[in-house]
């Protein structure tokens, strides 16, 4: 009997509980049921939904109107459109690197001019010890350290800066719907305009050792454009690969000043052939850095020397193959970065 009383009083207490809990229910259902809307602020509703589809797919479509499919979105003409939409926000990055620049150096005197200054010195003072060193006359050496060094400037610019690009910009990215190649343009600009006052201590040196300079001088011109068409695809794919990778940011800082040792600009590969036997051989070990010829295209038309041929055809077939590896990142990365950084 006494196990019969308590399991009485058991299944009580569970119906007690089950009565509760549906009443509850019914309680809810009934004040959910009191806030619906009448039918024709449902009809409201529903045409307020098909408005709010239709500004989204105004708003994520093409330029010809048409949105994109989800399953063009990562494909390499994507990619491409996003490098081409923000070249057109021209305006947007513009400004940006300007303001870059003024932020840099607020409430400063020299501003900018300051790297020109630190370039001038260090150039004059790597100039002067090496041409002791290899006994190259001051007014042939110099100009080409200089010169190599302005260069290098905007290389190692693009490279160090542009692993960090993404990752110093992260408030923008995830506020700002703007194409990801807008950032990396910003940057590329900036770099271009620290290039641009560098280029007054080329100005000073063509002023003091005077050169003859012919035709070939105009040929620097398509060397930098070359130049800074390497820089957006060098920063975009380091953007990505270290924006993913964080330990990819200080090995590429200690990778380029090792490549600045590597590379002739405080150097020159003329002088180490010309002494024939084993030192000729090591000196065409240059050849296979790709900076190297980056480089000639530059500088040599800035210095009055001619370019050979083949430095051409190398910077044009790295410039096509960086294209192309950036832009399968860009395809298979790039909507992610916005999570990472």
């Amino acid at each position: 009997m006494a196990v019969d009383s308590l399991l009485y009083t058991r299944l009580a207490q569970v119906s007690q509980i089950w009565i509760f809990a549906e009443y509850g229910r019914f309680r809810r259902l009934a004040a959910c049921s009191s806030r619906l809307p009448s039918p024709r602020a449902r009809v409201l509703s529903v045409q307020d939904n098909n408005q709010l589809r239709a500004d989204i797919a105004r708003m994520t479509s093409q330029p010809d109107g048409e949105a994109t499919p989800a399953s063009q979105s990562e494909t390499l003409k994507a990619a491409f459109a996003d490098l081409a939409q923000g070249a057109q926000q021209r305006e947007l990055w513009f400004k940006l690197g300007i303001q870059d620049i003024k932020q840099r150096y607020r409430r400063s005197v020299l501003g900018p001019f300051w790297i020109t200054i630190a370039t001038g010195v260090m150039a004059l003072a790597l100039g002067l010890l090496y041409s002791m060193l290899f006994q190259i006359p001051v007014a042939e050496f110099l100009p080409h350290v200089t010169v190599g060094l302005i260069m290098w400037t905007f290389i190692s610019g693009c490279i160090k800066e542009g692993s960090t690009v993404f990752i110093d910009n992260e408030g923008l990215i995830k506020q700002l719907p703007a194409p990801l190649s807008v950032h990396v343009y910003r940057l590329v600009w900036r770099q271009t305009l620290f290039l641009g006052h560098n280029l007054i201590i080329w100005l000073l040196l063509i002023l003091i050792f005077p050169r003859s300079l012919g035709w070939e001088f105009f040929l620097f011109i398509p060397g930098l454009a070359l130049l800074l068409v390497n820089g957006v695809w060098v920063t975009m794919f380091f953007g990505i690969i270290a924006t993913r990778f964080r330990d990819v940011a200080p090995l590429l800082e200690a990778l380029t000043q090792l490549l600045f040792y590597v590379t002739p600009i405080v150097w020159m590969t003329n002088t180490l052939k010309d002494q024939g036997g084993a030192v000729a051989g090591r000196a065409r070990i240059a050849e296979i850095n790709p900076l190297y010829h980056y480089l000639e295209i530059v500088r040599a038309p800035m210095i009055g020397e001619p370019v050979a041929a083949y430095h051409w055809w190398i910077v044009i077939g790295c410039t096509v193959l960086g294209l192309l590896i950036a832009g399968l990142v860009m395809r298979k990365w790039r909507f992610r970065v916005s999570y990472w950084v």
